[in-house]
């Protein structure tokens, strides 16, 4: 098992709070319509997220926290051939 941290801060006009629902919250319905070609589907199972697609054929991970006050998202991927070591 490893740990990978990643950290993204993003510069726009939009507010961070709308931004963080667009892209966090409601990333199911949002993410297949901007992305077609790399993101088939993003589908909610038991309150945790499988994003199929990408170059990967599957990815599977479980989130462990949503701070809506900071805009922040913790998650561990928890299958899928993206742990194959292709990364």
């Amino acid at each position: 098992m490893g740990v990978f941290t990643y950290e993204d801060e993003v510069t726009c006009s939009i507010p961070p709070a709308k931004m963080f629902k667009a892209a966090i919250l409601d990333s199911d319905n949002l993410i297949p319509k901007i992305m077609p070609q790399a993101i088939k589907c993003v589908e909610i199972l038991r309150r945790r997220p499988i994003h199929i697609g990408s170059k990967f054929r599957s990815m599977t991970h479980r989130v462990d926290a949503i701070d809506k006050e900071n805009f922040t998202i913790s998650y561990t991927v928890i299958d899928g051939d993206v742990l194959s070591g292709g990364i």
